[in-house]
């Protein structure tokens, strides 16, 4: 049985999304989800089972909007993604501020990504890569006045969502847990 992961975006932020992490756990269940675990209230969840992950989050995404009233953006993982996305994360100084050290979470693969724009947008302090479908940003001035955070969407032209390395790291630790030795 496989490890998943999945990431909502715009669960729980600034009063609006509003969605009981018991009632996620309930909706996974509905789906196939086994033994469903959440982390924080922002709509992170590890879980087993045998399921294809694009159509798990559609139909996730579709139960959440008939019962809650609002259709989050659904990513579906396989836990190993999340235990390579913290490895490969390339800012050794960005564990020392994980709050403040994040990666983005691509739907796909960016074709054309406007990485020309976003270093325009960086600070003096300010490092990003891009890695796949993984998008690593440090910003020790933070996340919430990064000009550059705020446009890496848009500049990578694929629906994303992010997460910091504080999460990441709790993510990854506990598909660690479900694994079971030469497991990947």
């Amino acid at each position: 049985m496989s490890v998943w992961v999945l990431l909502l975006r715009g669960i729980n932020v600034g009063g609006t999304g509003k969605l009981p992490m018991a009632d996620l756990k309930t909706h996974m269940a509905a789906l196939g989800a086994e033994a469903p675990e959440t982390y924080i209230q922002s709509g992170n969840a590890v879980f087993e089972g045998d399921i294809d992950p694009e159509t798990f989050a559609t139909a996730l995404t579709e139960r959440i909007e008939a019962l809650h009233g609002h259709a989050p953006r659904t990513l579906v993982l396989p836990g190993q993604d999340i235990i390579d996305a913290r490895d490969a994360y390339p800012f050794a100084e960005g564990f020392d501020h994980p709050k403040f050290a994040n990666i983005w979470f691509c739907t796909n693969e960016p074709d054309a990504p406007d990485l020309a724009r976003l270093e325009d947008l960086a600070t003096a302090t300010e490092r990003f890569a891009l890695k796949g479908r993984w998008f690593f940003l440090d910003a020790p001035d933070g996340i919430g006045r990064s000009k550059l955070a705020e446009r890496v969407e848009k500049a990578l032209g694929v629906p994303a969502t992010a997460r910091n390395l504080n999460t990441v790291t709790k993510l990854a630790r506990m598909v660690e847990a479900r694994q079971t030795p030469g497991q990947a």
